[in-house]
């Protein structure tokens, strides 16, 4: 799969206030690293908010139309009915619900039997990232690595929740596609995660997606299979990160979608690089990069990402003066404004790396009571998807595998 076309989906304006009602320190998931930020209202309230966005997902996005015991999350706002990425999200939200919904482990398992249904002609235990609307794989039948890499982390998720002695062996199906990432969706040489198991080629081979570089999800992968490989793909991500920060976005910290010359100095994709003019730019892909980074800063005592999401944070906070309606669909690394209109993949991340940061509480609690407010859209699969997940780790019910 070489392209992903987006349809871009701009929300109702957010709403903004200030909550003021003291949070709980208890929730479900996995403790913060000391002087994390929680939002400034109840713990019932903040689930309460969890839960009404999850059942508006499941009502919206899950579907049991591909077979028998499936189920398989839509993406109505991509150019397929159903993509890889949208299925990893469907099996973590899933199993990190699993105190709260008792349909949830026959999601994850219906989700996982969709997976297996659809290999990757290039390694059949990655998923085809691609399906149409008749549940066939289309576009090469070949993988995306962040549907795989999701896949993966949801399963390890699940092996928490459930344990692997029921009718699926939730770690060993981890190892099996975690396994295959290795060998197929990484460049060994430069210790990079690929495009996608079509991504060794020499046009593709020393590029990668920053939104790839998951430091939770590869502590994770370490964990789970005794593989040092995978502290060295972290560690090698970090430092890009921060190297990419200093060269080309010194006051923002903001990172693009796609980055080349992983084989040397990594820098920006050119435009039109893989999927459009902002491919170089902090677009589509790139708008998770403040939610996956923060998530690790505050689950990961002397995580790397604390200070790189908080150069993104002290940014955005001064751009918009403080208010979250005032953040834009992309920008450039520089921060000037690339497409206008608000979306929650743009806004929602923004308040995990706010998490990270003592002086950000106001601002935070913002964030908060933006998204919080959100009326969710019935054709927004990745808006709405991230969303649930920003909530998780917002909520406290964030599980680090």
């Amino acid at each position: 799969m070489k392209k992903v076309v987006r349809a871009v989906v701009v929300s109702a304006a957010l709403a903004a206030g200030l909550l003021s009602v003291p949070a709980s320190a208890s929730a479900a998931g996995t403790p913060y690293v000391p002087g994390t930020l929680r939002p400034s209202v109840s713990q019932a309230t903040q689930d309460a908010a969890l839960q009404k966005y999850y059942d508006f997902w499941k009502k919206n996005f899950l579907t049991t139309k591909c077979g028998s015991g499936t189920y398989a999350v839509l993406s109505k706002d991509a150019d397929h009915s159903f993509v890889a990425e949208g299925e990893g999200y469907g099996m973590t939200i899933s199993a990190m619900m699993a105190e709260k919904d008792p349909q949830a482990r026959s999601i994850v398992d219906g989700i996982l039997k969709f997976v297996k249904a659809h290999p990757s002609v290039n390694n059949k235990d990655l998923h085809a990232a691609e399906q149409d609307s008749n549940c066939k794989s289309v576009n090469g039948s070949d993988s995306a690595t962040d549907g795989d890499l999701e896949i993966a982390y949801g399963l390890l998720i699940a092996d928490k929740k459930w344990g692997s002695s029921g009718s699926v062996n939730y770690k060993a199906e981890a190892v099996r596609i975690i396994n295959a990432i290795k060998k197929s969706e990484v460049n060994g040489s430069t210790k990079f995660t690929l495009l996608g198991d079509w991504g060794n080629d020499a046009e593709y081979k020393n590029s990668s997606r920053s939104s790839d570089w998951m430091p939770g999800h590869l502590r994770a992968f370490a964990a789970a299979t005794g593989d040092s490989f995978w502290d060295s793909v972290r560690t090698r991500s970090e430092t890009a990160v921060s190297q990419l920060q200093s060269s080309y976005a010194p006051n923002t910290g903001l990172l693009p979608d796609f980055v080349v010359s992983t084989n040397s100095t990594p820098k920006p994709a050119p435009s039109n690089f893989l999927e459009g003019p902002y491919d170089g730019k902090y677009s589509w892909n790139a708008c998770r990069d403040p939610w996956r980074l923060g998530v690790d800063a505050i689950t990961a005592s002397g995580s790397a990402a604390a200070a790189q999401v908080r150069k993104m944070n002290t940014w955005i906070k001064s751009a918009t003066g403080g208010d979250p309606a005032k953040i834009q669909s992309g920008y450039s690394l520089s921060g000037s404004k690339t497409e206008s209109g608000q979306h929650p993949c743009f806004t929602a991340p923004f308040a995990v790396a706010a998490m990270t940061d003592s002086g950000s509480q106001v601002w935070l609690d913002k964030l908060w009571t933006a998204i919080s407010s959100w009326s969710p859209d019935a054709t927004d699969y990745y808006g709405t998807g991230i969303t649930i997940q920003v909530l998780l780790i917002l909520s406290g019910n964030y599980v680090a595998a």
